[in-house]
């Protein structure tokens, strides 16, 4: 049976902690990320990839908020989908280059991904979604005296970033769209940042200013799709508990009853694994063979069972 994978990149495969984020070095990264992609690529699976987009909707944002005195103001949903069609663009562009020079049979498609989810969903006024770059204490009091509307909360010690609300995704809407463009052997870019969250208003469907967790989202798609793994990638090798502390312990293969308890005990921060945890403990339960969480230069080996953290059932 050809095996499905779902790909979901984290901030780091596109745009590194530190750096502006050009567009000249989004491209640099993500050639450097598809590159270490080859052997997947190689492979006879079916593949979608999703990605984040926190730095680039946050610069979106700035950008639609410095203009408003000329143009008018994006709302949320309408930022992400201008992010989706960059981003993908950029990944198939370099997709593209790969497949010639590596002589892969392979073509890529973006697909421009909506998000149903509930304008009652309680986590629509309690933002918790990071956005944009980080900032330093002292810029982040800058910031709270120019943009008073913002939330920003504090991501690690003395970095701070601006949240925005994160309701659960609850059905991927072209979800028949992307099984057919794999079954047809195309990479599919996919749920570019999550997804655009959209709502239904009787008939009509309306955009919902949000920015959907992109592990979750790409969790609800792997299910759709009855994908045998979801790997989700990040800037770590494996998850970890106790992490940063002297007794650290690095993961191999945990159950999602391990998950779930360590979860519960508070050793995944809802800022950084806790969400991908949730996501891979949904997949796993919902029928997948696996979840794996690794870092981009690992993909490859942690898909053969050699490298990352593993949840499975049992």
């Amino acid at each position: 049976m050809t095996e499905t994978l779902v790909i979901a990149l984290g901030g780091n495969a596109i745009t590194r902690p530190g750096e502006p984020g050009t567009i000249p070095q989004q491209f640099e990264h993500t050639a450097e990320t598809l590159g270490h992609l080859i052997p997947v690529f190689q492979s006879g699976a079916r593949i979608v990839i999703t990605h984040g987009n926190g730095p680039q909707i946050g610069n979106i944002l700035i950008r639609s908020e410095e203009g408003e005195r000329r143009v008018p103001r994006l709302p949320l949903d309408t930022c992400v989908s201008d992010s989706q069609g960059g981003m993908g663009y950029m990944i198939q562009r370099i997709a593209f280059e790969l497949f010639r020079r590596e002589r892969i049979h392979r073509t890529a498609a973006t697909v421009i991904t909506q998000v149903l989810v509930s304008e009652g969903d309680p986590d629509m006024v309690h933002p918790t979604k990071p956005i944009g770059r980080f900032y330093t204490t002292a810029e982040m009091q800058e910031v709270r005296r120019d943009r008073p509307h913002w939330d920003l909360i504090e991501v690690a010690p003395r970095q701070w970033r601006r949240v925005v609300a994160s309701p659960r995704p609850l059905r991927i809407m072209e979800k028949e769209a992307i099984a057919c463009l794999l079954q047809a052997g195309v990479v599919v870019i996919a749920c570019g940042g999550g997804g655009i969250p959209v709502a239904w208003e009787g008939d009509r469907l309306v955009g919902v200013e949000g920015v959907v967790d992109k592990d979750r989202a790409s969790s609800l798609l792997a299910r759709d799709l009855h994908a045998q793994k979801l790997i989700i990638v990040t800037s770590v090798d494996r998850a970890a508990i106790r992490f940063g502390h002297p007794d650290q312990q690095w993961l191999d293969t945990i159950t999602v009853a391990q998950a779930r308890a360590w979860l519960a005990a508070g050793e995944f921060p809802a800022g950084s694994m806790g969400p991908k945890m949730e996501a891979a403990i949904e997949f796993v339960e919902g029928g997948g063979q696996e979840c794996i969480i690794t870092c981009t230069e690992h993909v490859a080996p942690a898909i053969r069972g050699e490298r990352g953290t593993h949840i499975v059932a049992s």
